[in-house]
């Protein structure tokens, strides 16, 4: 490291260790480190294995539960891990120093920005979803500066400063901006990708190799299937696309999974946040299906700016259904126009610049808090010089970038 780099600041992250949390998380880091910056992680167990930039930095992993849920003994319990994941991110913060703490939703993160607020630590948070998550609710009111990925963010208090950013996405998707929709027609083939994380890849399992079994003969001819599958599905699955002659791939995680994006005519898949920002970034429309127990029904949300721009068709979890998903795909393979129309629908809504947008607002951020100031592209502090903030702080409204 070089006497440079043991001086640029340093940026705690503070996220879930899901993948809804995790990957604009990384792509943020992406971001500030080409910038020149240092990174830091607060996360549990889950997110200490997510691999790339956040891998190579230094994690504190602390205790996270929910203090909302559950009866009175689950929300006790909650509480005394809070209370120790407040003391363990409280100690993390005071070795580190950071000059700022970004949090991106998930249990770890409200204790860690409850510590910054106590430490007097400015922090900004990022909302991946349509419905402001519960952690970020709890924080909004305490963090100087709120970022979203939708126009419209429902749960948004009134009195707080937010920014429009987008959802940041990995490089290797930000790369696919621009390229163009496949030629589709109805002589050709049709590339239908299916993903869907651990709570999301069950129920695509059953329905979509059944919905393809229905098909015509000459439609079913046509596809081109990859799908992601749970292990114990891989066998069942495979035997389906096999027993209709449907040329088919399978795996439980796909590494090229851009490439393989960048040549899909369709993805159907949930509706999560992160996965709706690379489809808009990458143009390519899909089918939705909400998750139904996700909380405060954002999927549902989420899916709904899609479907209102002509970017993806939705079809809730109580109407997915083999006949349901077949009469739709048959509709599709006959109207090529209406993927292409849909394809550049979706591509309007893309954010390719949301790490870049999220990153400017925390270097502003970062140039607010005392002590700080920008030089050649990274803060440097300053401890003897006390300097005003100069991110606006008039009146609480909302701006985009």
């Amino acid at each position: 490291m070089t006497p440079m780099d043991r001086e640029a600041p340093l940026i705690m992250l503070a996220a879930g260790g899901t993948g809804g949390h995790m990957i604009p998380a990384h792509a943020l880091a992406e971001e500030l480190k080409s910038r020149g910056y240092r990174l830091a992680l607060i996360t549990d167990e889950r997110g200490t294995g997510y691999p790339g930039v956040l891998e190579g930095i230094q994690h504190y992993v602390i205790e996270a539960g929910t203090v909302t849920r559950g009866g009175l003994i689950a929300r006790i319990r909650g509480l005394r891990r809070l209370q120790a994941g407040r003391k363990a991110a409280k100690t993390a913060l005071e070795a580190t120093r950071p000059a700022v703490v970004v949090g991106f939703g998930g249990y770890p993160a409200l204790p860690t920005l409850m510590a910054a607020s106590k430490l007097g630590i400015r922090s900004c948070i990022h909302e991946q979803n349509a419905v402001l998550g519960r952690v970020n609710r709890l924080l909004a009111g305490s963090a100087y500066l709120v970022t979203t990925s939708f126009e419209q963010t429902a749960r948004l208090p009134d009195k707080v400063r937010t920014a429009l950013t987008g959802t940041p996405v990995r490089r290797d998707i930000r790369r696919l901006a621009g390229e163009p929709y496949p030629v589709v027609g109805t002589d050709r083939l049709l590339r239908i990708l299916i993903v869907g994380g651990s709570q999301g890849a069950r129920i695509l399992g059953d329905v979509v190799p059944a919905a393809i079994s229905l098909l015509p003969r000459a439609a079913q001819r046509r596809l081109q299937v990859t799908q992601q599958c749970r292990p114990e599905d891989l066998d069942r699955v495979r035997k389906t696309y096999a027993d209709a002659g449907v040329a088919a791939e399978l795996a439980t995680y796909f590494q090229d999974l851009p490439e393989r994006l960048r040549w899909t005519h369709l993805v159907i898949v949930r509706a999560g946040a992160s996965t709706l920002a690379e489809l808009t970034v990458v143009g390519r429309p899909a089918i939705l299906v909400p998750l139904a127990i996700a909380t405060d029904d954002h999927q549902a949300a989420n899916a709904e700016e899609l479907k209102r721009a002509g970017g993806a068709w939705v079809i809730p979890e109580q109407d997915f259904t083999a006949a349901a998903l077949a009469k739709r795909l048959q509709r599709l393979a006959n109207d090529p126009k209406s993927l292409e129309d849909a394809a550049a629908a979706c591509a309007a809504l893309g954010r390719p610049e949301a790490a870049e947008r999220l990153a400017d607002r925390v270097e502003t951020l970062m140039q607010a808090a005392p002590g700080m100031r920008a030089v050649g592209g990274a803060a440097e502090a300053h401890a003897q010089t006390r300097a005003e903030p100069r991110f606006p702080d008039g009146p609480l409204e909302r701006v985009t970038p």
